[in-house]
């Protein structure tokens, strides 16, 4: 295959070489692997720019049978009113053997995929089988990711869709109902909540969104926004009455997650009933009643973004080099 051909993938080529199947299973054998290592990733802030800080945020990983790749990622808060969007990036991925560049991705497809397939494998272990209705709280780019993520592990034949904008819950549903699944807006968050059986939330609240007093028996709860302390999408309840919470990673739980941190601050939760990282969980499973409340706490993580690039290239040569 031509160097050319995978010297930079765009978000297309992308979204088309991580197909739901093969992403949330690449995720769970790299995490199985437990032969990747992943140092903190950098957080920097630049020189203000338009009266706010922009952040520069570098997230290494490497693994000989992966590669070395880092994502470069940059959140300037000031952007949306320049027409833009907030947030940008790049990943970059060589070669373990010889550190030969391999490709440049682009980093906003590749973060939103495996953000979806990660929260899509912790469901796999930790909500019933049996679940049919998803709840989807949010309306950026990750609600129209999520529910399809989630219907890959879960027979999902109903999606529900909150936003505090009406009209941008609509045209989420509809982007749902384009790709296959029945969805429809909620106009009630309380109520949605009550009726579902997996509420997958994404959103860059800073107040409570999902009451602990809300959720019914046997739900699983899937919080991917809330990425730093000042921020959180549930109340303290919600940690208070859950029977089993996972993370993606025990550091970026207790640092990073607003809900976690803010619930451990309240004295409703305590960081020692954390059950574990999504690597053990892949390793070892979990154990769980039909009537468990479930939580998964997601940030992020570099071996995700390694996994996914490396499962991007190699399916990128074999559909390139396909007539």
């Amino acid at each position: 295959m031509a160097e050319s051909h995978r010297l930079f993938l765009d978000a297309r080529a992308v979204a088309r070489s991580l197909p739901w199947p093969a992403l949330i299973d690449a995720l769970q054998r790299a995490l199985r692997a437990a032969d990747v290592t992943a140092p903190p990733r950098m957080h920097c802030e630049l020189d203000p720019v338009g009266g706010s800080a922009p952040v520069l945020l570098v997230m290494p990983a490497w693994s000989a049978g992966l590669g070395v790749g880092t994502k470069l990622v940059t959140v300037h808060p000031h952007n949306p009113r320049l027409g833009l969007p907030s947030i940008h990036g790049l990943y970059v991925l060589m070669d373990a053997a010889t550190g030969r560049p391999l490709a440049v991705l682009d980093g906003g497809e590749l973060t939103a995929r495996r953000t979806a397939a990660a929260s899509a494998l912790a469901s796999r272990h930790l909500s019933r089988a049996g679940s049919r209705c998803l709840l989807m709280v949010g309306t950026g780019r990750l609600a129209r990711y999520l529910p399809l993520a989630h219907a890959q592990t879960r027979t999902i034949d109903r999606v529900l869709v909150w936003g505090r904008s009406p009209a941008k819950a609509e045209e989420t549903a509809n982007a749902l109902r384009t790709d296959g699944l029945k969805a429809d807006v909620a106009l009630s968050l309380q109520d949605a909540v009550a009726q579902a059986d997996i509420v997958s939330c994404a959103t860059l609240s800073n107040e409570p969104l999902v009451r602990g007093d809300w959720l019914r028996p046997g739900t699983h709860l899937d919080l991917v926004g809330a990425f730093t302390p000042a921020m959180r999408e549930t109340d303290e309840h919600v940690f208070a009455r859950a029977n089993g919470v996972w993370c993606d990673t025990l550091d970026g739980a207790t640092t990073e997650a607003g809900d976690v941190i803010q619930a451990i601050a309240a004295g409703a939760f305590d960081a020692s009933r954390i059950a574990g990282d999504l690597a053990r969980l892949c390793r070892e499973g979990a154990r769980r009643a039909d009537t468990d409340i479930t939580v998964f706490k997601s940030v992020g993580m570099a071996v995700e973004d390694l996994a996914a690039a490396r499962l991007c290239i190699d399916r990128h040569g074999h559909d390139a080099a396909t007539p």
